[in-house]
This record gives structure tokens, sequence and C-alpha cells, in this order.
């Protein structure tokens, strides 16, 4: 039997380098199905003896966590390391909401303490996110959970949550031969805050096998599970169904010199990429268990020759737009359903809005300052948007710490909240003016800057200024003009 290679992901916190992911018991209880929860308990417990002791699942993952608790209830609990995700509508998040939801799944886990709590965030432009992080932070420090991940961040907002001390030790993101985004600024990111990746996707929900080398293309819009349906809209977007032949043909090269599977070869890619902790590789508990597969995943590496002759497919796929996350955010949305109909009903405008004289309308994002100087955070008048100077202030919080990128990044957030409340978004911005209290951290701002409007291009002007608090190091203003592209 292989001895399955562990990692420590954080003090007290040792898993394995292969995670079992438990999403597809949703796949499986679909249009009402039902499965017996106890003999899918019992079926984690060939994972448990052959080393594959850490499982990953959500609070939306159908009866998932009910399953790992049963099982936790079954053996040794010390030998399990459960982590879940949260994933709260979008909105205002209390500190009662947040432990309403820890305690349900602690509930349904039968465990005291969450060993990783993952959250995911729809919408970066209303701070409710923020919200939702710092009360997690709280019931960590209260003992209900041991240590807090998440789920689908991009490096931007990777950065403000480290650097507004938010201890996150984790960032699950898709990432595969096909998906390489978390190879750029997020492993950058990851690697200077020391935050390990969990990888999940990494055999494209099963397109990545010798099943469908040099087959033609089925009708993945409509058959299939799933995650067959979400992949396939990545694998259209990195060059369609002759592009993943590339890709299959390579790592079947590579699998034969290791005799190996392919799927074995796609996985390992991925586990030895900088950065990554563990990969997440899916089962269907009580139907397949891929043990033997996921047990040589441990037996072989992959030589500097098999990355290359992977890479040089890679190369000629078509990269997945924006970074990771985005297929959760932003069109086009690489979801099962190809939007967000299965996930949401609607989003909540960030902030309040309110009529204004002559036909305006404003928005106010809450911050004391308002209503002491007399000012909104934006007014709309007719198609257009103006924007007040705006820091990283979220209610009393300093958002981004000491850290210039950050701080431009919740201000660039704070103002598509205000966009996005008055009926426009950051694609309608014609002009920023970015004012820094020192000049030294022009570079980082910029740079910020640059990340979230390098499509977008506004007008721009970029000053030293005295801003009115020692702990601002950036501030910006903007216009918009609704409906101009």
């Amino acid at each position: 039997m292989s001895v399955i290679s562990r990692t420590t992901l954080a003090p007290g916190l040792e898993i394995s380098r292969v995670v079992t992911g438990l999403w597809q018991i949703a796949d499986m209880e679909r249009d009402g199905r039902t499965i017996d929860l106890d003999a899918a308990a019992r079926a984690m417990a060939p994972y448990i003896e052959a080393g594959f002791t850490s499982f990953d699942m959500a609070d939306h993952y159908g009866s998932a966590e009910i399953i790992a608790g049963r099982c936790r209830a079954l053996g040794d609990p010390a030998r399990l390391q459960l982590f879940t995700k949260w994933v709260p509508k979008p909105g205002p998040v209390s500190a009662a909401d947040v432990r309403a939801a820890v305690e349900r799944s602690l509930t349904r886990l039968q465990m005291p303490a969450i060993d990783l709590l993952q959250f995911h965030a729809w919408n970066y432009a209303d701070p409710s996110w923020l919200d939702a992080l710092f009360h997690l932070q709280d019931l960590k420090r209260e003992g209900l959970i041991r240590q807090i991940g998440l789920t689908n961040v991009d490096a931007a907002h990777l950065r403000v949550v480290l650097a507004s001390g938010i201890e996150v030790v984790s960032n699950q993101v898709s990432c595969s031969l096909i998906d390489r985004r978390a190879a750029g600024r997020l492993a950058a990111v990851c690697a200077e805050f020391g935050v390990g990746l969990l990888a999940y996707g990494t055999v494209c929900g099963g397109w990545l096998s010798e099943k469908w080398l040099g087959k033609d293309e089925p009708a993945w819009e409509t058959d299939g599970t799933w995650s067959q349906m979400k992949y396939g809209r990545f694998i259209r977007e990195a060059g369609g169904w002759a592009a993943l032949q590339r890709v299959l043909r390579a790592a079947k090269d590579v699998a034969a010199r290791h005799d190996v599977s392919l799927t074995n070869v796609a996985t390992r890619f991925i586990m030895e990429q900088p950065g990554v902790a563990a990969v997440i590789v899916g089962a269907r508990l009580g139907e397949r268990a891929h043990l033997d597969d996921n047990q040589r995943l441990c037996r072989f590496q992959l030589a500097s020759d098999d990355r290359a002759h992977l890479e040089a497919a890679i190369a000629t796929l078509t990269p997945i737009p924006g970074d990771c996350g985005d297929e959760y955010r932003v069109p086009p949305f690489l979801t099962a359903s190809g939007d967000l109909s299965h996930h949401l009903d609607s989003f909540p405008p960030p902030f309040e809005v309110r009529p204004g004289p002559n036909g305006t309308t404003k928005c106010f994002s809450g911050t004391p300052w308002e209503p002491l100087a007399g000012y909104s955070r934006a007014t709309r008048t007719g198609s257009r948007i103006h924007v007040s100077g705006t820091t990283a202030t979220h209610g009393s919080r300093l958002v981004g710490g000491s850290d210039a990128a950050a701080q431009t990044h919740a201000v660039i957030d704070k103002i598509a909240g205000a966009l996005q409340s008055l009926g426009g978004r950051l694609e309608d911005v014609v002009r920023t003016r970015i004012f820094v209290s020192n000049v030294a951290h022009w570079e980082a701002v910029s740079r910020a800057h640059g990340e979230r409007f390098a499509r977008i291009q506004p007008a721009n002007t970029l000053v030293e200024a005295r801003l009115i608090g020692d702990e601002y190091l950036v501030e910006i203003e903007a216009e918009a003009e609704l409906g101009h592209l």
C-alpha cells in the first residue's frame, strides 16, 4: 500500500495532499433523488484506511456534511480532517448570521470545532463579505473554527483579506492543465503571505481521462454530471474539443512513460505546482472509489521533460479569462448552467440609495463622515455618476492595513459598490483621480489600479496629497457615464 503524502496546512492541521471532495453528493441527489446516508458514510471508510483522511465539502453540497458527520461518529474522529464551506447569499451579514451558519455545520459534522471553514464571496463590491470574514475571525478566537480558508478568491482580494489581519491559511481554486489562472498573480500572493492553494477541478470533471482521448465531442451542455457540464464550458473557452485532444495526447504520452493513468498525470502536474498544498479529487460515495488510481499519485513524480511536454500542449490553449473565481462573478459564467441561476436569485444594492433634489439619486456607504460633512458616497444625475473621494474605510475599520495595493483594491471595490447601487458598473468609469499620501506608494497603487482598469482605461490623474488620517495611503474619486460603451 502506498504511503499517502501529507503536508501541514497550518499549525495543528496536517492534511493529506490528496483530499477527497464530496461535491458530487449534490449531483447524486439531483432532481429529488435520495441516497442512503449511512451507506454513504460507511463508503468513506476505505478512503480513510488507505490514508485519504481529509475530506472537503460545503453547506450546499446536498447531504455531504451530514454524511461526513455520521462517518466521524462511526470511527476514530481524531484521524479525520473535515473541511467545509460557507456560501451565504449576497447582502448584509450579521454576527448572529455567521454564528448560526457555523453552528449548523458543527451540528451536521458532529464536531466541537470545524477543522477548516472556507468562505465564498459573490460580490466584492458589497462590503458584507468583509463583515462575514471579521465575524468568522471572532469565532476562530472563540474556538468554534480551527482555521479559516477562502474559496474562489482572486489575487487582489486575497491580498485585501490578509493585509486586513484576517488569518487565512488556504484558498481553494480551480486549477488544471486547462485552467492555469492560479499560476499567475494568485500564486505570487500566496507565496508572499504563506497561504496554501487547495486545487480542485484538476481533471475537469472527468474530461481529462483516457475515456475522451480520440473521441467525438459529446453533448456536454445537456448530458453528464454537473461537473462535466461546468468544465465543458472551460474547455470551450480554452479552444474547444480539438484543444482538449492536444492536451490529452500529451498527458497520455507522459502517462505511458510512468505506467500510470492520464488522470494521474493531470493531477500530479497540479500537485507539483508552486504553492499547491493539496489537490481535491471528487468521489461518488458508494458508486466509484478510484482508490488504486488515487494511490498512484504518490508513487511517481514528473521529470523536467514530462513537464516540458505538457507545457508545450498547454501553450496552444486560449487562456481562461480573468482571475480565479471570476467564473462565478463575471461573464462568461463558467458554471454548470452557464449563469448563476442555480446559485442566486438576485444581488441587492451594496449601499443605501435615496432620492435627492433636482432628480438626482444618491447612495451612502455608511461612513461617519458622510452625515458630518454633508455629502453622499455617489450621486447620479441622468446618465452620469460622480463618486466622492473614497478611502479604504468600512464602518469603523480600515481595510487593507498598511498595504498600499490592498487599500487601493478596497477603495475600487467601494467605488464599484457605489456604482452598482446607482445602476452602474466599473466599466462605465471614464475618469479616476488618485491621491497618495506618500509618492513612494505610487507604483503599488498604480499597479493595483491597472489590474482593475486595464480593459476600461479611464482618464486618470495621480498626485501626492496630504490625506486626512495618517492610516490612509490612497484616496480615489471617479466619474462614470452610463451607456457610453
